[in-house]
């Protein structure tokens, strides 16, 4: 990753162009071809440091409902149970932590009862049951931009 990935790295986390050609935006800043800007983030997305690019939103305002998760994984599946986890659209981010519960991650969907119907799929796929879910009762939303 050289300068000009992290440069564009920090121009999408927080401030991504709301235009019909966002990375010609991009390109135009940094005095590159848009292809050349398509071609990078295509690049940190294949090589895993870009997990996907999307917008964040307020779950409830969108009549969506949001939970944080937690899986009791055995180390030699943490690669697998995640992979599986991170096929669900609403999965936001997961992340592992030194702990019974190993592996956190964060589901937004339509409703409580989809999230439930998800989570018994994952069980049933990974053989992991032991997830805890703990819907959330106050929404906070911090920055998080990390500068390159």
């Amino acid at each position: 990753m050289d300068d000009t990935d992290k440069a564009i790295l920090n121009r999408i986390q927080s401030d991504f162009p709301v235009s019909s050609r966002p990375y010609a935006v991009i390109a135009d800043e940094f005095g590159i071809s848009e292809d050349e800007v398509i071609n990078r983030v295509q690049q940190l997305k294949l090589t895993g440091i870009i997990r996907r690019i999307g917008g964040n939103f307020v779950p409830g305002k969108l009549g969506y409902v949001s939970t944080l998760c937690a899986g009791k994984v055995p180390k030699n599946k943490i690669e697998t149970f995640a992979k599986e986890v991170n096929q669900y659209t609403g999965v936001t981010h997961n992340y592992v932590r030194e702990n019974d519960y190993n592996v956190w991650f964060t589901f937004i969907a339509p409703s409580m009862e989809l999230i439930k119907k998800y989570l018994a799929e994952i069980s049933l796929k990974t053989g992991v049951t032991d997830i805890i879910n703990l819907p959330a009762t106050h929404v906070f939303k911090i920055k998080a931009h990390f500068n390159l």
